[in-house]
């Protein structure tokens, strides 16, 4: 390595090594915001993203406002007896819906009982041939359906284990 790229990296080094320690710190933080006793695959980190980009689950009434807030549902252009549902809108919180599909990902591998991943299964097992296009439809449907089932269970109408998620 050269004399002069040396000396650039050590002016550097230390202040990459104070963030990396400042960020360590912050990450055991949140994940201590965590319950103890998540289900499986979901991670510490991923329940408090979740809580905290929600906020209030309280707040929604049915399943429908929830659904809605996570913008996770198709579009829809409809006039007189016409019904066109188009993709999924991208309006609202990216970071929520990020984070509820990566979920839903993760829950496709360590929670293979629960109910709407055992529904879109035909579609998100590994080496089926499907489309990428129908995988990733019937992923935000999981995901979706996921946001609903926490909703459920953070306000108190369900346990996780009645759900089909085992800890």
């Amino acid at each position: 390595m050269p004399a002069w790229l040396k000396e650039l990296l050590a002016n550097s080094q230390p202040i990459l090594i104070a963030l990396q320690e400042k960020i360590r710190v912050l990450t055991l933080q949140l994940q201590s915001a965590a319950g103890p006793d998540q289900p499986r695959g979901l991670g510490a980190m991923s329940s408090v993203m979740i809580d905290r980009e929600i906020g209030n689950w309280h707040r929604f009434r049915n399943r429908r406002q929830v659904g809605s807030y996570t913008r996770l549902c198709p579009g829809e252009h409809s006039s007189g007896n016409t019904r066109l549902q188009s993709c999924v809108t991208k309006h609202g919180n990216p970071r929520l819906r990020a984070a509820l599909v990566e979920l839903a990902w993760r829950l496709v591998r360590f929670q293979p009982n629960y109910r709407p991943i055992v529904k879109w299964n035909q579609v998100l097992r590994k080496g089926v041939l499907t489309t990428g296009a129908a995988r990733k439809k019937a992923i935000v449907a999981v995901a979706r359906q996921l946001a609903v089932d926490l909703w459920r269970i953070r306000t108190g109408r369900i346990s996780a284990e009645k759900l089909g998620l085992i800890n």
